[in-house]
């Protein structure tokens, strides 16, 4: 396997590369997350999506991205945050999940962190409703905390509906 490509289910990528593992970090609400860097397409300032009729309510609707249409998904929504608001440090995150371009609207960017295995502890056990089948772990970084999470097995996910069985089964 090539060092650079992560696992299917994005849950080992420290362990094949070399014990560190580079994430984007960004912020939704008061919690702070992070996801696999080699996922990230780009970063780009918040427009309004085109909204796209019986949509669930987290996918916040489609823009054209240099000729390629990509749903939007609002991270706060679909992850119950709280409050979302829109200002100017909202961004949309761009992604390649499964070959699929998907946009992914958080409250803000923070940067990118190189973690090695030792500061990322497994997530805890937790008997609720809630899927936390995405969460791959926790990492402590002096005082913050920070939840990482498995973007491609969030989006792939069938209450999305962005991604077909063939496409993840591909991947």
């Amino acid at each position: 396997m090539n060092p650079n490509t992560s696992a299917a289910s994005g849950r080992h990528v420290g362990a094949q590369q070399g014990a560190h593992a580079e994430f984007l970090t960004f912020r939704l609400g008061a919690e702070e997350y992070g996801i696999d860097i080699l996922r990230v397409q780009e970063i780009r300032s918040y427009e309004e999506p085109t909204r796209i009729a019986n949509a669930p309510h987290f996918i916040k609707g489609v823009v054209n991205l240099r000729g390629v249409i990509v749903p939007v998904v609002d991270l706060r929504i679909k992850l119950n945050c709280e409050k979302v608001e829109y200002n100017g440090f909202t961004v949309v995150v761009v992604l390649n999940v499964h070959g699929r371009v998907v946009g992914a609207v958080v409250d803000s960017v923070s940067d990118v962190l190189e973690l090695s295995q030792d500061l990322i502890k497994p997530a805890p056990e937790m008997n609720t409703t809630v899927d936390t089948s995405f969460i791959t772990g926790i990492a402590s970084v002096g005082e913050r905390m920070l939840i990482l999470m498995d973007i491609s097995a969030l989006m792939s996910s069938a209450d999305m509906g962005l991604m077909d069985a063939s496409t993840q089964q591909l991947q």
